[in-house]
């Protein structure tokens, strides 16, 4: 493990005193602005009154629901990200690689506003029940294709909530739509900013996120391409370990 890649965990995010659970299947979506001399990345601030890291900057995510498994979709995940997706996983399947990757998409609408997607295709027709009837409804069709995994984290064990994250890329060119009103004082995030890598690092962020800036920065100095590995990181006997998908 190089030393950029080296987790040092804050004293709150040390204790253990929480009982043990599986960890939720999750996906996270990073956007990305490449209109200014550097690359930008969207953060959101969490809500003081969370219990899971309240306060800090994080990008847009959460767990799986059961309507991004049925949820259409233009195009399909490149194949080396089907790859990864399914690598090191129980049951391992296209469908919930697939949803893994809408769910990044549908938590960025409802915590953002944004939707990442096409109007080429019009909305879908049929659509489950709940968020992605509402971002259907603003005339967008979820698009796959552009999408990059860029790192998979799972939460040690014994902390408030436990989550098997997969974190995601996207341009911000891929914005088709975006709904007012959705970030502000009583909802989940309270802020968004748009900050380059380095300022991101100066932000309030729990230590996973800051790695997988770091992470984000080496993939774009490789030019985002899908051959190149996918740092996967999780803790083994009180040490994290940082291993290749």
């Amino acid at each position: 493990m190089s030393e950029a890649h080296v987790v040092t965990l804050t004293q709150a995010e040390r204790e253990r005193k929480w009982p043990n659970v599986r960890p939720k299947d999750a996906a996270t979506l990073i956007l990305i602005d490449r209109q200014g001399p550097s690359p930008k990345v969207l953060m959101g601030r969490r809500h003081a009154g969370h219990k899971f890291m309240p306060g800090k900057f994080v990008f847009p995510g959460g767990r799986i629901e059961p309507g991004d498994r049925r949820m259409a979709a233009a195009g399909a995940l490149d194949a080396k990200v089907e790859e990864r997706l399914m690598a090191r996983v129980q049951r391992p399947s296209l469908q919930r690689a697939r949803a893994l990757a809408l769910a990044a998409i549908r938590e960025t609408f409802e915590e953002t506003g944004l939707l990442l997607g096409s109007r080429d295709y019009g909305a879908p027709e049929e659509t489950p029940e709940g968020p992605w009837s509402e971002f259907a409804g603003h005339g967008v069709f979820p698009t796959l294709e552009n999408l990059h995994f860029i790192a998979r984290a799972i939460t040690p064990p014994r902390r408030p909530k436990r989550f098997d994250t997969r974190f995601f890329a996207a341009e911000a060119a891929d914005i088709a739509h975006r709904v007012d009103g959705v970030v502000g004082p009583d909802s989940e995030l309270v802020e968004l900013v748009w900050v380059d890598l380095d300022e991101a690092q100066s932000l309030d962020l729990p230590t996973i996120t800051g790695v997988i800036l770091k992470e984000l920065q080496a993939r774009l100095d490789g030019g985002l391409a899908p051959w190149l590995p996918v740092p996967f990181y999780y803790e083994v006997q009180g040490k994290f370990r940082r291993d290749e998908l």
